[in-house]
């Protein structure tokens, strides 16, 4: 059972703080993301999760006088209503007649407010958006540089990571950070006007540098800037995180202090004035850095790195099949293990989701290159299966139950990849139902995974190939059905999705990108079903070519997980799902199969779940 969490007293706290004359603001908000606009952040980032108890990855807070509010998506719903005490309002993005949290401020709040935001947590656009919308009724957005939550926080705060930086071998990357420069530097030069480029999406600069770090946990990143002009590079990051290796490594780049970018830009200002230039900046930067170089001499749009690394070389490419055959081995021991506790040895009713996500996690371990989880385990029994983005704590775990479903979506961090994989099991008898559900769920990851599509095909146009199958029976999931992977990097990666969002009618997919295909049905209160592999996206030979020269593409699937036969309904597949079910498993048995020991446990289950259906 999850209890919420107490914030009468915090909310007091920062009431009193917005009041004093230091601050004068009537509203205060407080996103999710930190200074670097990341979806996942660092304990010591997580203030909404601090303020609110909710402590999903996405959702915005905001606070007036009188009331409380976050703002979240369907992954969510469930679990911000558990985790909120009854200081807070709920508020469904999505649902009809719920506005968006920036809509909020400018519709819901009176003419004349005075609307607080640490201005480093905000991107400069969305920044610059709410501001003229607030102006527009005679309100205001301000930057408040000392994050209040952090002053109600006080010092039970968590500091900040203090762990070094490391290298990442080329044989790993396949490609220097020499040559990706010089690679960002050409795209720069096709951009007219623009001098240089500053990196604040700590991926990118992680990409770009070949290094790795662990300041976020489940996420190999590590907090720095980055400044490319056509002379220099520099990055900037706290000295006590670079180490002799990495400073070797990083011969001819300036290594500054964190937070002297703000300053160095700002002294910048003059100059590219004067100069009749600009930086260019992906959309992650800040409102913050922004105001420090100045709105004139500053060009938000697409950055270049964040292309580059969507596009895996081919020895990423062949790092993310080799890792997720590795990846594959651990969930085969795992679930043979799991099922065996469950059916002969005592495991129903007395093994919780947390004791069998830690034993997943000792299986992952044991395998070449993994470094940790790329995410908290999603380890989810009955009801639980249906909070989308659930993720145990142990006390308030449940335990497994033969009777009920079981869904579990994890991932491996290794020094060739990242995986990301989710199946859903069932150890006893499931119902009629919960088969017809998860065998629909079944037909539509079919359908998108035997997809063949023109190059640059959007997400948004795709989405609905895996959803048919449900929509035929007026069911559906609140989710995307698909994310990027990065390469030893962060678990969601874009510009590349599949999904109803509007960013995805813009960036197509293309050969060399990864792609998860993931739908999924969740029914509240009672169980959540979600099949995900991860793919990559590669070229199709096909018989013409009606496109003029750009080519059709595919979805090669790197997942080597059985999906279980025991849920299908195999009346409800066509013969073609049926073929792609046996050619599937019959390609895990021969990649997974040689990692295993023969008279294991884990063998012995993948035989039997990758026969033929």
């Amino acid at each position: 059972m999850v209890f919420p969490v107490y914030t009468t007293d915090r909310l007091k706290k920062l009431r009193e703080l917005m009041a004093s004359p230091a601050y004068s603001v009537s509203a205060y908000v407080v996103p999710s993301e930190d200074a670097h606009q990341s979806e996942y952040v660092a304990a010591c980032d997580m203030r909404r999760a601090f303020i609110s108890g909710f402590d999903g990855s996405a959702g915005c807070a905001v606070i007036t006088m009188d009331n409380a509010s976050v703002f979240t998506d369907g992954r969510y719903f469930l679990q911000a209503r558990e985790q909120m005490d009854d200081n807070w309002a709920l508020m469904k993005r999505g649902f009809p007649g719920v506005p968006s949290w920036q809509e909020y401020l400018e519709k819901n709040l009176p003419a004349g407010t005075r609307v607080g935001i640490d201005p480093t947590l905000l991107s400069a656009s969305e920044g610059e958006q709410i501001k003229r919308a607030l102006n527009a009724r005679g309100s205001d957005l301000v930057g408040i540089e000392q994050n209040l939550i952090d002053l109600v926080w006080g010092e039970d705060r968590p500091e900040r990571p203090k762990d070094k930086a490391f290298v990442l071998d080329t044989k790993f990357t396949g490609e220097a950070y020499t040559d990706k420069i010089a690679r960002v530097r050409a795209e720069l030069d096709k951009s007219v006007g623009v001098s240089g480029l500053v990196v604040s999406a700590l991926d990118e600069i992680a990409w770009l540098f070949n290094l790795r770090g662990s300041d976020i946990s489940y996420n190999p990143v590590f907090f720095a800037y980055a400044l490319i002009t056509e002379t220099s590079v520099t990055l900037y990051i706290d000295s006590a995180k670079v180490s002799d290796d990495v400073r070797e490594h990083l011969h001819g780049v300036n290594i500054r202090p964190y937070n002297a970018i703000f300053g160095e830009l700002s002294a910048m200002s003059a100059s590219l004035a004067q100069e009749k230039s600009r930086l260019l900046a992906g959309s992650s930067v800040s409102w913050a850095l922004a105001k420090a170089l100045g709105d004139d001499n500053l060009v938000i749009d697409s950055a270049p790195i964040t292309q580059l690394k969507a596009l895996k070389n081919p020895v990423e490419l062949d790092g993310m099949r080799q890792c997720h055959i590795r990846d594959g081995a651990a969930m085969a021991n795992y679930f043979g293990w799991l099922e065996n506790e469950m059916l002969f040895n005592g495991g129903h009713k007395r093994l919780s989701e947390v004791d069998v996500a830690d034993k997943l996690e000792q299986f992952r371990r044991e395998q070449a290159h993994c470094v940790g989880l790329s995410f908290s385990t999603i380890s989810s029994v009955g009801a639980n299966g249906a909070i989308i983005h659930y993720s145990p704590k142990r006390g308030t775990d449940a335990l497994l139950d033969l009777n009920q479903m079981y869904l579990c979506d994890s991932g491996g961090q290794y020094y060739d990849g990242t995986t990301d994989v989710t199946r859903t099991y069932h150890f006893g008898t499931p119902t009629a139902w919960q088969r017809e559900c998860f065998t629909r769920v079944l037909k539509g990851h079919i359908a998108l995974d035997r997809a063949v599509f023109p190059s640059k095909t959007t997400g948004y146009a795709l989405d609905p190939l895996a959803r048919l199958p449900l929509w035929q029976l007026g069911l559906d999931y609140r989710h995307g059905t698909g994310h990027g992977v990065g390469s030893f990097l962060n678990v969601h990666e874009g510009p590349q999705g599949i999904g109803m969002r509007e960013s995805y009618l813009s960036d197509g997919l293309q050969h060399g990108m990864t792609i998860t295909n993931e739908p999924g049905y969740y029914e509240d209160g009672a169980f959540g079903i979600r099949i995900e592999n991860t793919c990559l996206v590669v070229k199709a030979d096909t018989k013409f070519d009606y496109t003029g020269g750009t080519g059709f593409l595919k979805f090669e699937p790197v997942t080597m997980v059985p999906i279980q036969k025991k849920l299908i309904q195999a009346g409800l597949l066509t013969h073609e799902e049926h073929q792609w079910l046996d050619q599937y498993h019959a390609k895990v048995w021969e990649k997974v199969s040689p990692l295993l020991k023969e008279d294991s446990l884990g063998y012995a289950w993948l035989k039997r779940e990758t026969s033929p259906i």
